[in-house]
Parts: structure tokens; C-alpha cells; sequence
């Protein structure tokens, strides 16, 4: 299971990592949909798979949770109870961030990156210890993530049609993207609808901003990853252990996973490279889910190795 702020993937897999059943559903990070609606759409993806796989309950030997929201020990507590009544015997809980850094990286240690809708930071050493950087929101120090990268667009566009910043081209591209005639009708709907929030799919339009040259659009995907690589040094500095060994980052999410935009990986490259500790990315274009997968090999003893975890690569 996979269970995220914008959906949920559950699969059921047999020991060879062959997709038996799959199913999908809303958000599940109680957090923001209560605990009610957290049970509601996990039971949904569940079921699904279950029925597209024509298995049953007992069919399963072991089931693990990867989960937004399960951030500090108030969560867990909360999240052990609500799983609790789901009818599986055996099973584990993760934090969605930590599933990520199972992924590809079978010491399940080093450091995991998110971005995504939002941005995370979480590390793992050999014994155990963990530590989370962000995850919160803007307020609480995050600078980097779909929503992060779409307000930045749009203040650039602002400032740009206003003649208070550089110009960009984003000021042309990113109203009409999204419906609008120009920057002045975007400008007057989002102040009649002060709860309106810019698309995430506005950071498509940046990519391809900086892909065109556009030094706005590239300046801000080259902050997010100097923002991505700051929080991946933090952690590390966190977790001074993981400093005896080439620490694995591994990266996790859509924008770095599918984006791989140029511009951000080279300033999150060289922004880790400045630290005082060796680090090997790791970016290969797994759905999160299954590191949740191989989570539970660990648990039944079976071996991910490389034939099986290929499988799974470009798998959405």
C-alpha cells in the first residue's frame, strides 16, 4: 500500500514481484481527511486489487502500509488503531517517505528526497535511526514540491506583467495554459476567488519554460534543487553515521522521477557534492508503492533482486 495526500495504490504481488491486482483510490493521509475517510478509500483500493486478482483475504501472507501522515509518534499510535480493523492478520507501517528509500537500495539506509505535490526529506541508518526534514508546508520551512514550484510561476507572471520583476515567459504561457486570455484575467480571477490555488500541472509549464531558455523558469527549478540537495545535507548531518560510507540519495516523486529536469538536478548534484560526505543518487522511475513491495519481501525473506525491481521500472 501506498497511501498519499492525492491517492492511494495498493497491489498485490506474488513472490516473483508479478502484479496479481492493483487498485487505486483518493487520498488517504488522515491528517486531512479524517479517519473515517482514511478507512473508506484504503478498504476501496484494497478491494479492488483483491477483485481484480480474485483473491481473497486469507490469500495474502503479509501487508505493508506506506502512509502520509504517519510522522511522529501520535500518528503511529492513531494509524496502529485505525489498521488494526482491517481484516489482515500480518502486517507492518511505514512512513510513505522511508517506503521511498527501500527503493532500489537494499540496505535500506541513506537518504530519501521527495518532490512531488509537496516535498520531504527522511534518512535511515543500518541500526535503525531515522530522522524526517520537512514535510509540513511552507510555513514550517519547505521550499520545494508541485505546489511550491506552481506559486513561485505565478508570482514570477505577476511580477512580470507588472513590470516589478524579469520578465519571463510565463507570463504568456502559464495563463493560457490554464484557460485564461492573458495575465490580467488570471490576475482578476484568482483575487475574486481567494481560495483558488495555481494547477499543479503549472509545473509542466515551467519545465518547459526553462527548457526554452527562460531564465526565470530555470532559476527556480535550479533553487528547488539546491533546496532538495540543503535538505539532504541536513538530514545526513542528522544522522552522522551514515557519513562512514557513500551515502545512497535516493530520489522519489514525479517531478524527479518523471521530471528530471536538467537544470534542478544539476544544482541539487552539485549542491550535495559540496558537503563533506561522498553520496550516490539513485533515480530510477519506480512508483513508490513498491517500496512498500519490497518492505514486505524483507519481512517474508524473499530477495528483490534485480530481475524483479527492472519489472517494476516506468510501471505507473
Amino acid at each position: 500500500m501506498d497511501g498519499g495526500n492525492s491517492k492511494t495504490h495498493a497491489v498485490i504481488v506474488n513472490e516473483q514481484g508479478e502484479m496479481l491486482g492493483e487498485g487505486r483510490a483518493e487520498g488517504t493521509n488522515y491528517q486531512t481527511v479524517g479517519n473515517d475517510t482514511f478507512l473508506n478509500h484504503l478498504r476501496e483500493a484494497i478491494y479492488e486489487a483483491l477483485d481484480q486478482g480474485r483473491l481473497q483475504i486469507q490469500d495474502i501472507d503479509f501487508t505493508q502500509y506506506g502512509l502520509a501522515g504517519a510522522d511522529r509518534e501520535k500518528d503511529f499510535r492513531n494509524l496502529r488503531s485505525l489498521l488494526g480493523s482491517l481484516p489482515f492478520p500480518d502486517w507492518s507501517l511505514e512512513c510513505d517517505t522511508l517506503q521511498g528509500l527501500r527503493i532500489d537500495n537494499p540496505g535500506h539506509a541513506g537518504v530519501v528526497l521527495i518532490c512531488g505535490a509537496g516535498t520531504n526529506a527522511a534518512g535511515r541508518t543500518e541500526n535503525g535511526e531515522t530522522i524526517q526534514i520537512g514535510g509540513f508546508g511552507y510555513r514550517y520551512g519547505d521550499a520545494a514540491g508541485g505546489a511550491y514550484i506552481a506559486l513561485q510561476a505565478f508570482r514570477a507572471a505577476v511580477r512580470s506583467w507588472e513590470g516589478r520583476g524579469e520578465k519571463t515567459i510565463l507570463e504568456k504561457t502559464l495563463p493560457s495554459g490554464l484557460g485564461f486570455q492573458n495575465m490580467k484575467a488570471l490576475y482578476d480571477f484568482a483575487l475574486d476567488n481567494p481560495k483558488y490555488s495555481i494547477p499543479l500541472r503549472v509545473t509542466l509549464t515551467v519545465h518547459e519554460a526553462a527548457d526554452s531558455g527562460d531564465e526565470k523558469a530555470v532559476s527556480i527549478l535550479k533553487q528547488v534543487g539546491k533546496e532538495l540537495g540543503r535538505a539532504g545535507i541536513a538530514v545526513v548531518n542528522h544522522l552522522p553515521d551514515l557519513k562512514r560510507a557513500t551515502v545512497p540519495i535516493v530520489l522519489n516523486g514525479s517531478i524527479l522521477q518523471q521530471g528530471k529536469n536538467q537544470y534542478l538536478m544539476e544544482s541539487l548534484t552539485t549542491t550535495l557534492q559540496r558537503a563533506d560526505f561522498d553520496s550516490r543518487i539513485i533515480n530510477r522511475h519506480i512508483a513508490p508503492v513498491y517500496g512498500s513491495v519490497m518492505l514486505a519481501f524483507d519481512q517474508l525473506g524473499i530477495e528483490s533482486d534485480a530481475s524483479i525491481v527492472n519489472r517494476w521500472e516506468g510501471v505507473k
